[in-house]
């Protein structure tokens, strides 16, 4: 048991952030300029810039991923979303019924863009000059997102492990490295056991909501022969009745979100062979979180560079693969045989849709 968790450890390879928050800097402040001198146009291209440097620093086994999405693939799927958008909400005006058909044909049009998306951001990124891809179907993508979250919506969040594994499975069973498949099948048990304190907060959010909406509603009558508006009154004490519940169940997605990923990236392997791996602390990545906000509030986004460097070291640097034998093996191996696609011959197909 012991050799085995040695020999674990010593074929890992985790992740290596080698970016700072003063190079990053210089290109958000730039982005930021840009994109509200040309009214948001230049945000397409900014998201572009913003990847590249994150992905081109993101290490692992001594080596960077590459970014290879255009700027105007990005805006021509921002606008034929945005543009969707604002065709919906002018016809729900003068004619609720035809709006309310958009509404439903993007519920059925989801599942397809997610996919398309999917794909689009697998093809966009490569590893040592070899692309990813994504090959899963429209289908699969209904079943994973429409139906469970369907499941997880209605069982009040209580099947919500189950929706996760069809989700992730949907996603990494699908994503191809060159021509080497990934799997996973995260078991039951262990999503359950991340999503008890998660369920067990939001629960506590729950309480501590309606207790405080109940004080609020019998206060509100109490004093209702001698405040001024005690409709306002009752209002503004449910609203603050919804805060303290709001942030107990954003701490228990966190947390949810967290312990699922750890879980996931744990049970999948690359070339039936490899290992992903992951170690996030719920905790400290919580952390994190609350003091990049406070930071960010505080400096009027100043220092956003500085926390989004923060956050993203911390993932790529609890992070990994455990390998069987040598990566460069896997690589030569693609190459020699001309099965795996290269960065520079690979042509780009689609649109990113923001999904």
């Amino acid at each position: 048991m012991q050799e085995a968790v040695f020999g674990r450890a010593a074929n890992l390879r985790r992740g290596e952030f080698r970016g700072s928050a003063g190079e990053y800097f210089g290109i958000w402040i730039v982005n930021i300029l840009l994109t509200i001198i040309t009214v948001g146009i230049y945000s397409a291209w900014a998201k572009v810039r913003r990847n590249r440097y994150f992905y081109g620093n993101s290490f692992i086994d001594g080596h960077s991923f590459d970014y290879h999405a255009r700027g105007l693939q990005i805006f021509i799927g921002r606008a034929i979303v945005f543009g969707y958008i604002v065709a919906y909400n002018l016809l729900l005006t003068f004619s609720p019924i035809i709006g309310g058909i958009l509404a439903l044909l993007m519920l059925v049009l989801l599942p397809w863009i997610v996919m398309r998306s999917l794909r689009f951001n697998a093809r966009v990124t490569s590893y040592r000059n070899i692309r990813f891809d994504f090959v899963g179907k429209t289908g699969g993508a209904f079943f994973a997102i429409i139906v469970g979250g369907l499941v997880s919506f209605f069982s009040l969040g209580i099947l919500a492990p189950f929706a996760s594994r069809w989700l992730y499975r949907y996603i990494f069973n699908n994503l191809r490295y060159g021509d080497r498949a990934f799997d996973t099948d995260p078991k039951i048990g262990a999503l359950y056991r991340v999503w008890l304190p998660a369920f067990l907060l939001m629960l506590v959010g729950a309480a501590v909501g309606g207790l405080l909406g109940i004080a609020a509603y019998y206060s509100a009558v109490e004093g209702a022969g001698t405040s001024m508006d005690p409709e306002l009154d009752l209002i503004l004490g449910i609203y603050g009745a919804l805060v303290p519940a709001i942030v107990l169940w954003g701490v228990a997605a966190i947390f949810y979100r967290i312990g699922v990923r750890n879980v996931v990236m744990n049970a999948t392997r690359f070339d039936s062979r490899h290992t992903l791996f992951s170690d996030l602390g719920r905790l400290r990545y919580f952390w994190i979180v609350i003091s990049n906000l406070v930071v960010t509030v505080l400096t009027l986004s100043l220092m956003r560079p500085w926390a989004a460097v923060r956050e993203h070291r911390y993932v790529i640097e609890h992070s990994g693969i455990v390998v069987d034998g040598e990566l460069d093996d896997v690589v030569s191996s693609m190459q020699a045989s001309g099965s795996a696609v290269t960065a520079e011959y690979l042509d780009l197909e689609g649109f990113d849709f923001g999904f």
